[in-house]
């Protein structure tokens, strides 16, 4: 008889935390929580964690969230955990991701030392991150802990499908995310789309040019990541101006901070807007009908061989 994993969670996944133990061979581990007068966070684990496969499941969405996440694990460990897997199924901080000006501080990079210093468990520790927007930041990861890139390729070549039709072009918000649509393209038989940008001095860009024809034709513009939007409306708009009949946008993670998805409902420009349960913010506009959620526990299921 397979013992069951102990999978704990932050508050913001809670939701996925319980999907996921609806899958065979996970068990829902069970924290107590509360807040000390000054704001102190208290943390104590119930369930017992000893010689068992822990998952601590959480996305870095704020400086909270995260600090919750390592607490959570390094207690799971103290209380004699046999392995540990962190599953981050959004990885914040990826706007900083690499230095451009002198002085400024890679928070990615030191985010993931924060996870790498988690002691050891037993037989090892491994950290799961999913679609991440610089393919890179594996390698800030160091010491005891294993990175593992998972995809959701799968889930999102089939919402493409799904949206898209049988005739359609896959299109790119921009010429640097081209490799990757391209890739999808390939993968579902159709023609791939980007845009070349010509950029101001005052930091603004246009549309310069376009590498397919687009008149008459359906485009679903892919994105790893939606934030307030600002790319994929340009895009929609620049792929629209080209004779586009339609704009769709299907994307991994759906950020929205504010009133991001407000703003791109209210644009009039999308037939449909698709993103993951990979963070908390879309299960908190789930209600927007405008809005389409496909869930990423089968994936996360899978890789832990739930």
């Amino acid at each position: 008889m397979v013992t069951p994993r102990i999978v704990f969670s932050t508050a913001s996944y809670g939701y996925l935390q319980e999907s996921l133990c609806a899958y065979e061979h996970c068990e829902a581990g069970e924290v107590e929580t509360r807040q000390f007068p000054d704001g102190e966070r208290y943390l104590r684990i119930l369930t017992e964690s000893v010689d068992r496969d822990v998952v601590v499941l959480g996305g870095t969405i704020n400086d909270t969230d995260t600090l919750t996440l390592y607490d959570l694990a390094c207690a799971t460990v103290g209380a004699g955990a046999r392995t540990l897997t962190l599953v981050i199924p959004f990885f914040g901080y990826q706007t900083m991701e690499r230095r451009v000006k002198k002085g400024e501080v890679v928070v990615a990079k030191t985010r993931a030392r924060l996870f790498s210093s988690i002691p050891p468990a037993g037989l090892g520790n491994r950290v799961a991150l999913m679609d991440l927007h610089s393919e890179g930041i594996p390698h800030y990861f160091s010491g005891e802990v294993r990175p593992v890139h998972l995809s959701a390729r799968s889930l999102v070549l089939g919402e493409i499908r799904r949206v898209g039709g049988e005739e359609f072009v896959l299109g790119a918000t921009d010429a640097g995310r081209a490799k990757w649509v391209e890739s999808l393209a390939n993968d579902l038989g159709v023609e791939g789309a980007f845009i070349f940008k010509r950029r101001h001095d005052d930091g603004t860009t246009e549309a310069a040019s376009m590498n397919a024809d687009v008149r008459g034709r359906k485009v679903v513009i892919y994105d790893d990541m939606i934030r307030t939007g600002g790319s994929l409306v340009g895009a929609a708009r620049a792929y629209l101006d080209a004779g586009a009949s339609s704009t769709a946008a299907v994307a991994t993670h759906g950020v929205f901070p504010g009133d991001a998805f407000r703003s791109l409902a209210d644009s009039g420009l999308f037939t449909h807007i698709v993103v993951t349960d990979s963070h908390p913010r879309s299960l908190e506009l789930a209600d927007e009908q405008q809005l389409e959620i496909v869930s990423i526990v089968g994936i996360l299921a899978e890789f832990l061989g739930a």
